[in-house]
């Protein structure tokens, strides 16, 4: 009996011992597993897409931001189970911008300037761009196949790297610096590399141009021939399907896994949601005044009311009347608005809180359209014209092309077993209240917020390496890896969110 006793005292010492630890912390130590690449093959990673994928930030490409391009941050993950070497087209300098033959086509990069964003050179001084096409092109092939502005079906497009394109916007300069012959199309150089794991994020710029220009562009829905699309017309949904199928046949071919992303819904970014719909102050005497330069228009539209020609929910909504208040909406026009040039009336109107105003709208906003006339106040006296705002119904052009290009790229993913990252539903989610990483909490607010680097646009490094997370969870999810499980996500703290402007 009395062995048996401290038979049983010594297996509760042991118990006790096993789930002590070593730092006198009262914290059990966790044991994780070993990293495992699961069925996925690293050895060989290439990444098609367009500035997201290069890394683009602040309205530029430069070094430290291609180093903390999420696909970098991805193949250093790789490397750890057996991903080989990662090559990108590394910019000439950190100042960003790019030059043919000494003449600047681009422009450095933004950096905080105290209240805002600001040109890099308002506050070094002059630089040189020294990535110059005409000189110190690198030598590829290159895994990080990222082209900023490139639209889906450009990824296809023979000549989208001959410089000789450039001037006439046949040609990408990016894509210049990468192509392995003037001829070439991104897809070949990327499927020419026989890659075993690649990730596709392509066709958010088919609805962005779009968007960022207020509008300006149109629709291409029905139209089947890109050739004939504007800049910041919004692909059809039928082109964006057959290239993305093209796309997916051919890096899968061989056998290759991979990981591709959806589009978010670009009227979440900074872009959209820093500039208010009503910053205009007015004291009494000046809203008097700004009143009274509208009562004839204001007047005409109460005939064209009982004309017939509008309702008057159209009326009340196209009156303009401003207030003694800080917070007076800007008047914009609106061409979805009833046409009534017969009455001599433009399509004015009063923005809402439905309406998007661009961030570039921060600093025209209250200038004078003319300098001599301290009444053209532009926003006041002066409507925005329609680049300024992306109104409702402009915001919904966006709305429907983005559910078709993502019910294509969520189908032809489960389609050929690929992995799926959800962009779509992590943009909302920064937007509505943040996301919590490590930490830090990162949400969609300009400078503030963390995740979004100062062209309102594209992520900061910070929101770089929480979308590399992303990427490993659903590389775990469909491959049975084991990134997160391994304690291998990284830690987004340790990623800047901005860059001194003295950074060369």
């Amino acid at each position: 009996m009395f062995k048996v006793k401290y038979i049983w005292l010594l297996l509760i010492f042991i118990g006790l011992t096993a789930c002590s630890n070593d730092d006198d912390s009262g914290e059990p130590i966790v044991t994780l597993p070993d990293l495992t690449a699961g069925e996925a093959n690293f050895s060989n990673f290439v990444t098609l897409g367009n500035s997201l994928t290069a890394g683009f930030q602040d309205n530029a490409l430069f070094i430290a931001s291609q180093n903390n391009s999420f696909p970098n941050t991805l193949a250093e993950k790789f490397a750890l189970v057996g991903g080989g070497n990662f090559r990108q087209p590394l910019m000439n300098d950190n100042f960003g911008g790019i030059a043919i033959g000494g003449q600047r086509i681009l422009q450095p990069r933004l950096v905080f300037g105290g209240a805002g964003p600001v040109p890099l050179e308002s506050i070094i001084g002059p630089v040189t761009v020294t990535t110059d096409l005409a000189v110190n092109n690198p030598t590829g092939p290159f895994n990080n196949m990222g082209v900023p502005g490139a639209k889906s079906f450009h990824l296809a497009a023979p000549g989208y790297g001959n410089i000789a394109g450039v001037a006439m916007g046949a040609a990408n300069p990016y894509f210049v610096r990468m192509a392995s012959s003037p001829n070439s199309t991104v897809i070949a150089d990327a499927v020419g590399q026989n890659p075993t794991f690649f990730s596709l994020w392509i066709g958010n710029n088919d609805v962005l141009g779009f968007a960022t220009s207020g509008g300006s562009g149109v629709s291409q829905q029905g139209n089947l021939n890109p050739a004939t699309y504007g800049g910041n017309d919004i692909t059809d949904s039928n082109v964006f399907a057959s290239v993305y199928s093209q796309y997916i046949a051919a890096l899968t071919a061989n056998g290759a896994k991979g990981v591709v992303a959806n589009i978010p819904d670009v009227t979440t970014i900074p872009y959209f949601t820093t500039v208010p719909h009503n910053p205009i102050p007015l004291d009494a005497n000046t809203a008097a005044a700004v009143n009274n330069a509208y009562a004839p228009y204001n007047g005409g539209l109460l005939q064209a009311e009982q004309f017939g020609l509008i309702s008057a929910d159209e009326r009340a909504a196209r009156t303009i009347n401003f207030t003694a208040s800080s917070r007076n909406a800007v008047v914009i026009v609106d061409e979805d608005l009833t046409n009534l040039g017969g009455l001599g009336l433009p399509n004015f109107r009063q923005a809402t809180a439905n309406d998007l105003v661009v961030l570039p709208a921060a600093s025209f906003i209250g200038t004078l359209a003319d300098p001599n006339n301290p009444l053209s106040v532009n926003g006041v006296a002066v409507p925005l014209a329609d680049r300024w705002v992306l109104t409702p119904n402009e915001q919904q052009l966006v709305a429907t092309a983005t559910q078709n290009f993502n019910t294509t790229i969520s189908n032809i993913a489960q389609q050929n077993n690929l992995a799926l990252v959800d962009a779509n539903a992590l943009l909302t989610q920064l937007s509505q209240g943040g996301i919590a990483s490590g930490n830090f909490i990162l949400n969609a607010s300009l400078v503030t917020g963390g995740a979004f680097s100062l062209d309102g646009v594209h992520p900061n490094s910070r929101g770089y390496a929480l979308i590399a997370n992303e990427f490993m969870k659903a590389i775990d999810l469909a491959y049975g890896s084991n990134f997160e499980a391994s304690g291998n996500l990284v830690n987004v703290g340790d990623f800047p969110t901005n860059y001194s402007p003295l950074l060369q």
